[in-house]
């Protein structure tokens, strides 16, 4: 079992208290990399779900809300106290969800740039009178906290996705009740073990319950007291959430799936390109809805660029990632691993030629799954439909910029997409033209906390990051006063 000074309190969170387990029920916490149980976390009833509603109700202000100092000291206390213990965060991150452990401790490091940002720029939250004097009168926009919000996060970022929803609530003065996915709630309970000893926080206004995602969605959706949900995870999840809130008006801010394009023209730095797929794709294990799923090579330089992504793969190792020494670690569990290995023996079946990894019948036991790489991929393969969530790299090859546009278009999903070229006139021409929330030009780099970051199409509802996701918990009240 896990041993961890952050997590001597393996329970829920409520009001500012670590709760009882009263029922005594609880479910199994694993390490992907060794199949082995390393901790029991509380299956919450219904009734600890709405005491959490409860006490955030409670710790929320409208008619005296705290300041913006006070808000501001609360962002600014949690990013240090994650600085500080980058390290330990990190390890419980890596024993939990198995991505490499310098890879998890630079997701703590992400995680409190989101909580530095919001600390900065908080006061764009405050209230201000506009310049004109329509209709006699003198004009003040308030920013009024949405009230409590439901954030539910995915294990495939741990802290890194709970610090996109956690910082802007906060600095909007927004209680919360946070659900982390069964897979991962370990990191949680250690951001709220700092939390609770080194911030100045009021009890109820952030409260961490876990268990069965029904349990908790359904008090979530119905409860009038949780006037929004801020929610990552599937389109399929997603459009769940946006049917049972319908009739509350609920507001929500989703992060959905993807089907990421990477576009390869034929005068792009190669070896450039090269660098950055193989840094977007097999992050995370290439389970991130951000990463390259389609890849899209231009037809003149398809093989030059196959030849240079399998010398790049076939250098890439898989392990254990708490030995700190590996490129890739295991999957987060057998159904992930089954799904990339089906998209696998799909586009083989169908024509699609192995370039780098290996065939699915000499994969071996547990779940480590090799860096993969086929060519010749179209769209009746399953890994151009769906979003993978592994470590496959699926080519495609293509002619003109016309077609490429089309084909990445080619998808209900519109969150992540990457153009390489070195013709600046055309990467403008196809970032408007891709129907995706984020287009890198020459560089595979994903979101950041400066940024707005979200989802066109399916992908989503709302933005993270930049000024647009510090608004997002927040509802405008405009106050005019007559003479």
């Amino acid at each position: 079992m896990i041993k961890s000074p952050l997590l001597e309190k393996m329970t829920g969170y409520i009001g500012g208290r670590w709760t009882d387990n009263a029922e005594g029920n609880t479910f199994d916490v694993y390490n992907p990399a060794t199949g082995k149980v390393i901790a029991q976390v509380p299956l919450m009833p219904e009734q600890d779900i709405l005491a959490a509603v409860a006490a955030g109700k409670s710790a929320l202000k409208l008619t005296s809300p705290y300041p913006i100092e006070t808000r501001r000291k609360w962002l600014e206390d949690i990013r240090d106290t994650l600085k500080a213990n980058r390290e330990e965060v990190g390890r419980i991150l890596c024993m939990e969800h198995g991505k490499p452990l310098q890879e998890a401790q630079g997701e703590v490091d992400y995680a409190a740039g989101f909580f530095d940002y919001c600390s900065k720029h908080i006061q764009a939250l405050d209230a201000h009178t506009i310049p004109e004097k329509p209709k006699d009168c003198t004009w003040t926009v308030h920013y009024r906290p949405v009230g409590v919000a439901g954030l539910i996060t995915p294990w495939n970022f741990p802290i890194g996705m709970i610090a996109k929803k956690l910082s802007a609530a906060l600095a909007a003065g927004c209680p919360s009740v946070i659900k982390p996915a069964s897979e991962t709630p370990l990191t949680m309970i250690a951001l709220f073990s700092l939390m609770d000893k080194h911030t100045d926080i009021p009890d109820g206004m952030v409260n961490l319950v876990m268990g069965k995602a029904s349990v908790i969605g359904k008090v979530l959706c119905q409860s009038p007291d949780v006037p929004m949900l801020s929610f990552t995870g599937s389109t399929e999840v997603g459009r769940k959430l946006i049917i049972d809130t319908a009739e509350q008006v609920k507001k929500l801010a989703l992060e959905l799936g993807g089907n990421a394009p990477f576009i390869v023209f034929d005068d792009a730095d190669l070896d450039a390109a090269a660098d950055n797929l193989i840094a977007n794709k097999f992050r995370g294990g290439g389970q991130t809805c951000v990463c390259a799923n389609r890849i899209f090579v231009h037809e003149k330089v398809a093989d030059v660029f196959g030849q240079k992504l399998a010398e790049r793969v076939n250098r890439m190792t898989v392990g254990d990632g708490i030995n700190g020494d590996v490129d890739l670690g295991p999957l987060i569990n057998q159904a992930g691993f089954d799904k990339v290995k089906r998209h696998l023996e799909d586009a083989l079946e169908k024509g699609a030629k192995l370039v780098a990894g290996k065939e699915p019948g000499e994969l071996s036991g547990g779940l480590f799954f090799p860096p993969t790489v086929v060519h010749g991929v179209n769209r009746d393969m399953l890994c151009y439909q769906e979003e993978t969530f592994g470590p496959l790299v699926p080519m495609a090859l293509f002619r003109t910029e016309e077609e490429v546009i089309e084909a990445g278009n080619d998808t209900e999903f519109g969150l992540a997409s990457y153009v390489f070229t070195a013709d600046a006139e055309r990467a403008q021409r196809v970032a408007a033209g891709l129907r995706f929330g984020h287009c890198g030009w020459n560089t595979g780099t994903g979101p950041t906390p400066e940024a707005p970051f979200g989802g066109m199409k399916a992908s989503g509802i709302g933005r993270e990051g930049g000024l647009e996701g510090l608004f997002e918990f927040v509802e405008a009240q405009t106050v005019p006063r007559g003479f």
